[in-house]
């Protein structure tokens, strides 16, 4: 097994152990929060899907610092990307929201960027191939 793919499969094994939680976490924080509506700690219940997510960031932050210069190169122009778009569209959005238009909840803007970003490296790596 070269480094790359070790470094891969422990990314791929942090990142899912952490959306498992992540699920688990979102359900139990809905659960909990639709079952006792006057909890005197809501707010840290609600809150709870986030702490797998900081461990998602933490898996990969370690696969970001130990692939190479390309694979870093392709990443940091995918996620610049990402953080533009998803940060204009965003604004936009509001602007149109102003218009009329439904407003939406601030949990989409995570995931919008997720897959803006996933778009982008997927293009991005096959310009370098």
């Amino acid at each position: 097994m070269d480094k790359m793919n070790k470094h891969v499969k422990e990314y791929l094994l942090g990142f899912g152990l952490s959306m498992g939680f992540y699920i688990v976490a979102v359900f139990v924080s809905i659960t909990l929060l639709k079952r006792y509506p006057d909890l005197p700690f809501k707010t840290l219940v609600a809150v709870l899907p986030v702490i797998p997510i900081l461990f998602a960031l933490r898996a990969f932050l370690r696969y970001l610092n130990n692939i190479d210069e390309l694979q870093q190169r392709i990443q940091m122009n995918s996620i610049a990307f990402a953080a533009g778009a998803t940060g204009i569209g965003t604004l936009t959005y509001g602007f149109m929201e102003n218009a009329g238009f439904p407003q939406l909840s601030w949990l989409w803007v995570l995931p919008i960027m997720i897959v803006i970003w996933g778009i982008a490296t997927a293009v991005a790596s096959r310009r370098y191939s």
